[in-house]
C-alpha cells in the first residue's frame, strides 16, 4: 500500500511538473520575445529540446523558438524565448 501510495505522489509530481514546461513553439506569432538561450552536450535532438525546454522555465518563459542546432557526437542549439 505504500509503495502504491508513494509511486501515486512521484508520478503525480512529475506531471504538475510538466504540465509547466515552456512549449517549444513554430512561429512566434503574437509572443513578446525576453531573450535568448543555448544548450550543449545533448546525445539527441529530444534531449536538446528539454534541454531547452528547462532552461526556458528559468527565465520565466511560456515558450521557446529553436533558431539552430548543430554538432556531430553531441548537440548544441540556440532558442529565443517568449512569453
Amino acid at each position: 500500500m505504500k509503495a502504491l501510495l508513494i509511486a501515486t505522489l512521484v508520478m503525480g509530481s512529475i506531471s504538475a511538473n510538466a504540465a509547466f514546461a515552456a512549449q517549444e513553439i513554430n512561429h512566434a506569432d503574437g509572443k513578446e520575445k525576453i531573450g535568448v538561450i543555448s544548450a550543449s552536450n545533448a546525445y539527441t535532438l529530444d534531449d536538446l529540446s528539454n534541454a531547452l525546454s528547462r532552461k526556458a522555465d528559468e527565465q520565466g518563459a511560456t515558450s521557446f523558438r529553436i533558431l539552430s542546432t548543430s554538432g556531430n557526437n553531441r548537440l548544441h542549439g540556440v532558442a529565443e524565448i517568449y512569453k
